[in-house]
């Protein structure tokens, strides 16, 4: 499943420049990850790195992005082209 940033977010931008994907843009009040991209860093890492750097624990799963583990593998393929 792809991951969500929630409103506990303090816009540090830390999150950001961890992505492999480029899948974390600076959104109005706080910091998006488009869906499409997002692969919990599948194919790059272990577990997702905006994850392990956040400092307010904001970015959850997200309940309207469910993806298994080998979509997500897909899905990085598909991104590395």
């Amino acid at each position: 499943m792809a991951l969500l940033i929630n409103e506990e977010c303090v816009n540090c931008g830390v999150c950001e420049p961890e992505c492999p994907n480029e899948a974390i843009t600076e959104g109005e009040d706080i910091y998006v990850i488009e869906p499409s991209k997002c692969t919990e860093c599948v194919g790059h890492f272990d577990e997702a790195q905006c994850v392990s750097v956040c400092p307010v624990d904001c970015i959850v799963s997200d309940p309207d992005n469910q993806e298994s583990k080998e979509e997500l593998q897909a899905k990085y393929e598909r991104l590395q082209g």
